[in-house]
């Protein structure tokens, strides 16, 4: 089942973070915009209340938070209500695909792969952008999540677990970004993206669906 409740209940308190750690918010945006195309139809899996997919481009997003739902159209994103794993959408209906800090939440990875490699045309590209669980601020989230409304039933995953699904998934890896080496308390400016992986918290993957063409 989606874990909606805590997004429908502290929906203003979650877009809040943004707002509070704005430094963070923005490294994670410098270090996404290079991988998400600037033209072509995008999709954003697990849109929340938009503050991704609106400043990234990506004009569709789908949730299933009503609530959130609300803040994403409102920022201009087309809105579908839906699980990651069941996308009300036709096969080969995008030319990318956009997951930030959602992997973390969906009942199944595998499941929301499949079906992000279902609705990408052949050759479409996915960029997922998550916290490192073997991170100093993903360990710090994970001793942490039975305090949090928002991540205690969360499954954070390290770079090389994410490696794994993606490859299984079916999609070819092209590249590794990272950003907010520091801890987040620490995060007072904005830091530029490295290449790579296992020293930024938040990491972002390149991948290409290797659909076969019929």
């Amino acid at each position: 089942m989606p874990r909606i409740e805590p997004f429908e209940a502290h929906a203003e308190r979650y877009d809040a973070w943004f707002e509070r750690h704005q430094a963070s918010y923005v490294s994670e945006l410098l270090a996404l915009r290079p991988f998400v195309p600037m033209s072509g139809r995008g999709l954003e899996i697990g849109v929340g209340g938009g503050r991704f997919a609106a400043p990234l481009g990506v004009e569709v997003g789908i949730d299933p938070s009503r609530t959130m739902l609300e803040r994403a159209r409102a920022r201009g994103v087309e809105v579908f209500e839906g699980t990651a794993e069941h996308l009300p959408f036709a096969e080969d209906s995008f030319d990318h695909a956009l997951v930030v800090t959602t992997l973390c939440f969906v009942d199944s990875p595998a499941a929301m792969l499949a079906e992000a490699r279902r609705v990408l045309r052949p050759g479409g590209l996915l960029v997922i952008g998550f916290i490192d669980r073997d991170s100093p601020l993903g360990r710090d989230y994970e001793a942490h999540r039975e305090d949090s409304v928002f991540y205690r039933d969360a499954r954070f995953h390290s770079a090389a677990e994410v490696e794994r699904l993606v490859l299984d998934g079916g999609f070819c890896i092209r590249s590794w970004a990272q950003t907010l080496a520091r801890p987040l308390a620490e995060s007072g400016h904005i830091e530029p993206a490295r290449p790579g992986r296992g020293e930024g918290a938040f990491v972002v993957v390149l991948a290409v669906s290797e659909k076969p063409v019929p």
